[in-house]
C-alpha cells in the first residue's frame, strides 16, 4: 500500500512532525523527523519527493522499509523511537505528540511501527510521497 507522509511542521530548529496516510486517504499514524538542516546526513529530514521503501532486516531495528534514492543519503530507514535524538535521519512511527524527556516528542511508538509494518504486511516496497501541509 503507498503512502503520503503530510508533514505538519518544518523547522530549522524543531523537530519535523507528520501525519502518515494510507492510499485510502485514511491518517493512521504520527512520524517524527529531524528539523530540516538542508538534507545534511544524520541531521535532517530528507527533502520532499516521492520515494521508493524496500522492506529490509536491520541488525538494530528488525524488520522494517528502507527509504531509497534519496540524494546524497543513505540507510533512512522507518523505525520506532520517540525524540529527535532517536531518529538519526531516520523516520520514527507513532500514535500520539508527547513530551518524553523535557523534549517535544512522539509516544506509543511501539504501537504506531506494529500498524505502520500491518499496513505493508504482503508487500516488500512501496511508494511513499513526502510533502508539506502548506
Amino acid at each position: 500500500m503507498n503512502l503520503v507522509l503530510l508533514r505538519v511542521t518544518r523547522d530549522a530548529i524543531l523537530p519535523t512532525y507528520g501525519l502518515l496516510i494510507r492510499s485510502d486517504k485514511v491518517p493512521f499514524a504520527l512520524s517524527l523527523e529531524r528539523p530540516w538542516l538542508d538534507n545534511q546526513r544524520s541531521l535532517s529530514c530528507i527533502p520532499v519527493g516521492i520515494y521508493k521503501a524496500v522492506r529490509q532486516l536491520s541488525p538494530r531495528f528488525g524488520e522494517t522499509f528502507w527509504i531509497q534514492d534519496v540524494m546524497g543519503r543513505s540507510e533512512i530507514l522507518f523505525h520506532k523511537g520517540n525524540i529527535d535524538d532517536d531518529t538519526h535521519g531516520c523516520i520514527l512511527v507513532g500514535e500520539q505528540f508527547n513530551p518524553v524527556k523535557d523534549e517535544d516528542g512522539i509516544t506509543a511508538s511501539a504501537e504506531g511501527f506494529s500498524e505502520f509494518m500491518r499496513i505493508q504486511r504482503g508487500t516488500n516496497e512501496f511508494q511513499i510521497q513526502i510533502k508539506d501541509a502548506a
